[in-house]
């Protein structure tokens, strides 16, 4: 990768464009989590600390180009200026003149980017003028990085740049995942539907050594071989689909991992009547891995070096169906405590999931950001991260 870093640019006496993501949940008004902004804390204080002046320019949901006061930054300001510990000038209509005239360890927000349709049109008068507000750039918000929009893409091609804090994290941690792994690599893929996850599937064949199928996406590959699935989720209609991909991981050398047990239920609910079985009777459905599926698994993780996880193994939501995910998770976190595997998380369910397992402190490295961890699972170049390479 050939990106830089904070360590590498001079800051004092410069205004660093810092674009972060702080698109956090609210609640009657106030933020209800706040683990985006203080993800972005170290880069911000780490550029103060150099002397230079923090321009934070950042999204706030999807307004679609126009002014939507309920999508105002400007709520957001509070729980930021707690985080921080100091004080945050919003500024509405950001002008250099302003900008200047506020104290050198000044820290201000600027308002949603994408109050302007300029923004996700990339368009180079937006990324001019937003250039024309600091002197050095910094991509500091991985999760917006396979957007190629203004203040993402446009922008960094347009003055010095370089990777924040969260941003090297990330790129150093899916480098050592997939880039250049210890091998081998074993890659966990669950969720519902093996239609949304198609691209990620044919890549991850030809760069692992293991790959697990778990939650409904199983379901259609154990249908696509001939076992029947009784009332599952199960996209029977991409039955020949997951045959071709069984067949791609053959010849990659990649070995495909499925449920040898699973836990079925008359009812999608929690704590439903369950049992555990080696074949699904036809008035059931498959809600979770068995047991016996745990186990092969913790002995997969042990012979690898170096796992990627996406996506939960059942319904891991309702209780107990949550069981083989938690296990799993248990195991891959055991392992990386013990210092034996390079444990990369990512995406909003799988965050979620190792999260309710108590297993998510103790991977290597959890991703927050969920397009950009998928689209970089997929092998897409993300615009964002291209645009810190290129310059």
């Amino acid at each position: 990768m050939n990106w830089k870093t904070l360590d590498d640019m001079a800051f004092a006496g410069k205004t660093a464009l810092v674009r972060v993501d702080i698109n956090v949940p609210m609640e009657d008004g106030e933020v209800s989590d706040a683990t985006r902004i203080n993800a972005v804390l170290p880069t911000i204080h780490d550029i103060s600390a150099a002397g230079g002046k923090v321009v934070l320019l950042a999204h706030f949901g999807r307004p679609k180009g126009k002014v939507v006061p309920e999508m105002s930054l400007r709520h957001v300001v509070p729980a930021l200026q707690e985080a921080l510990g100091r004080e945050v000038t919003f500024i509405e209509r950001p002008a250099r003149e302003a900008i200047d005239a506020l104290p050198a360890d000044a820290v201000i927000l600027v308002e949603n980017t994408r109050f302007s349709p300029m923004e996700p049109a990339n368009d180079p008068q937006m990324a001019k003028f937003l250039a024309s507000l600091g002197d050095i750039y910094v991509n500091d918000a991985f999760s917006a990085a396979h957007r190629a929009h203004a203040s993402t893409e446009g922008i960094a091609h347009l003055l010095p740049n370089c990777a924040g804090r969260l941003m090297a994290a990330e790129l150093t941690a899916l480098e050592a995942a997939l880039g250049t792994p210890k091998r081998p690599v074993v890659a966990v893929v669950g969720g519902a539907k093996v239609s949304s996850k198609l691209e990620l599937l044919g890549n991850l064949v030809r760069q692992v050594d293991h790959l697990v199928i778990g939650g409904g996406m199983a379901n259609t590959f154990l249908a696509a071989q001939g076992k029947p699935v009784g009332t599952s989720l199960c996209e029977h209609d991409l039955a020949e689909t997951a045959r071709e991909i069984l067949g791609k991981a053959e010849a990659a050398g990649c070995k495909i991992h499925l449920p040898v047990d699973l836990v079925v239920a008359r009812e999608f609910k929690a704590n439903a009547p369950h049992e555990v079985v080696d074949t699904c009777p036809d008035d059931a459905m498959i809600l979770d891995a068995g047991p016996k599926t745990v186990a092969a698994l913790t002995e997969v993780f042990k012979a690898c070096k170096t796992l990627i996880w996406n996506g939960p193994l059942g319904a891991f939501e309702l209780e107990p169906f949550d069981a083989a995910t938690n296990a799993a998770a248990s195991a891959a976190a055991d392992l990386t405590k013990a210092g034996a595997l390079v444990s990369v998380a990512g995406g909003g369910d799988t965050v979620a999931a190792l999260n309710r397992a108590g297993a998510a402190q103790d991977f290597s490295y959890i991703s927050t950001a969920g397009g950009a961890f998928l689209e970089w699972m997929e092998g897409k170049p993300l615009p964002g991260v291209q645009a810190l390479e290129a310059k």
